[in-house]
């Protein structure tokens, strides 16, 4: 069978604000391209400038990305990827240079400007075994201890930290209860917290918190409970709506607010998109619940037809709760396959869903883990997946996917605190979003991930930039 080779764009292009005012007086500014080409071997390289020209009015046959400034959406608090004991264990297998280069690619002044870390309480899927932090029965949490933690996860999230500096955001996620807080009596398939270990259970995310702290390791916010309607093979518990709001309202939050946590941002759900807004709705109805509830988060889960995910719920529940914040948690191609880990539609997954995600109100986007080894693990079940960094534990090799390059021509460009910007596209084909720098800069992310290539015009009010989307492209411009 012949190999098929797909070509793949990234462009980004970043400019002043205040733009309609500069388009009036100037028809000669010019905005930055960065390039991934896969039938070209090009990986965000610079392509030098577009110039923007006088253009009125677009006709039906002119394919274009349209860009208003005057119109502001959500802010973004940041982009980035989760170390679980996976990624961590990984980590510390490979050569200390390769060590340093994973970190730079992630969160060096020349990598992919990750700002944002999530992590595991207790084990999970991708841990090698399962684990919690107190012994059997210990409702006074005398015995808690994070020692698992310090062998790998704590030390690589301490370098994330270092290396991101200031805006370093991290928080965190618990799969399962002690197996002895839950009504199956085990870390998995399922099952409940029992109503009698509420409070104890609450109280265990305090010490969590006590306990990274206590390490150097400033915690931003948490979620409730990982994807709480998946009863798995791995470590899970199972939460109703009103389940969830009852242990939101009556222990944790209450319990963080006493323990002078009550700026830690606190997110409910925490699974797909399907049921985000029936949770939300339901959960956050009560008053007294919502109050202690910051954001709302989810992943990409819901079906295997990528093409076709529920993008519209996500913007329903933003107009229902518009105080509270969306927040993508986690998301990941499944079904690991090493000889798979240059196909281009690895990125395509994630171009499509970053930023059809962002135009629907996100303000946190999360991947699932930074690093995996050569076999989409370890995992102490066998769900083995993808990251956008591959390392070889047993070669010392890092392969870097296309997931790691169209994530890069996001977020290497659009950073914390930028806002979304008003922005639409006229072919189906043209996929696209718009964010404003703090510094005034535009970054406009078109990717067409169709067979076709297509010429294009990035318009911004009367004028425009000529672009070209090849096939299975994505491409940023900063002007």
């Amino acid at each position: 069978m012949k190999r098929l080779i797909v070509s793949c764009l990234v462009i980004g292009i970043a400019f002043n604000a205040n733009a309609q005012h500069y388009w009036k007086k100037n028809t000669g500014k010019t905005a930055k391209v960065y390039l991934t080409n896969s039938k070209a071997n090009e990986k965000m390289v610079d392509k030098g400038t577009v110039k923007f020209e006088k253009f009125g009015q677009p006709k039906e046959t002119d394919a274009c990305i349209f860009v208003d400034p005057d119109f502001k959406y959500q802010k973004l608090i940041g982009i980035g990827g989760a170390i679980t004991d996976a990624a961590a264990e990984t980590f510390y297998k490979m050569p200390e240079n390769k060590q340093k280069e994973i970190l730079a690619a992630y969160y060096g002044k020349n990598g992919l400007g990750y700002t944002v870390v999530r992590t595991n309480m207790n084990s999970c899927d991708f841990s090698s075994d399962s684990y919690t932090y107190v012994q059997d029965n210990d409702t006074s949490l005398k015995t808690f201890n994070v020692a698992h933690d310090e062998k790998y996860k704590i030390p690589m999230i301490k370098e994330a930290q270092k290396a991101i500096g200031k805006d370093f955001t991290f928080y965190f996620s618990p799969w399962s209860p002690p197996a002895w807080m839950k009504s199956n009596k085990s870390l998995y398939k399922g099952g409940r917290l029992e109503n009698q270990y509420y409070q104890t259970w609450a109280d265990y995310y305090v010490r969590f918190i006590k306990e990274y702290e206590k390490r150097g390791i400033n915690i931003w916010g948490l979620t409730v409970q990982n994807e709480p309607m998946a009863t798995q093979s791995w470590e899970s518990c199972i939460y109703t709506a009103e389940e969830e709001g009852e242990f939101l309202k009556n222990n944790l939050g209450p319990t963080l607010w006493k323990n002078g946590y009550k700026g830690k941002k606190v997110m409910i759900w925490d699974h797909n998109r399907d049921l985000i807004y029936q949770r939300a709705t339901t959960t956050l109805s009560d008053p007294e619940t919502s109050k202690y509830a910051h954001g709302i988060g989810y992943h990409w889960y819901e079906t295997w037809n990528n093409k076709t995910q529920l993008f519209d719920n996500l913007a329903e529940t933003q107009r229902a709760f518009p105080d509270k914040f969306l927040a993508f948690t986690e998301g990941c191609k499944e079904q690991f396959d090493l000889s798979k880990i240059y196909d281009v539609k690895l990125g395509e997954l994630y171009g499509r869903n970053m930023i059809n995600d962002f135009n629907k109100g996100t303000a946190l986007w999360t991947d699932w883990n930074v690093l995996l080894d050569e076999t989409g693990g370890p995992n102490h079940v066998g769900n083995f997946c993808f990251a956008p960094i591959i390392a070889n534990t047993q070669t010392g090799e890092v392969h870097y996917t296309y997931e790691y390059y169209y994530v890069g021509h996001i977020s290497k460009f659009i950073k914390p605190n930028a806002q979304r910007i008003g922005s639409s596209s006229n072919r189906v084909a043209l996929t696209s979003t718009t964010f404003m720098n703090e510094n005034g800069q535009l970054v406009t992310v078109i990717m067409n991930d169709t067979d076709n290539d297509i010429d294009a015009n990035l318009w911004i009010e009367g004028m425009s930039a000529k672009l070209s989307a090849p096939a299975h492209s994505i491409q940023t411009v900063i002007l």
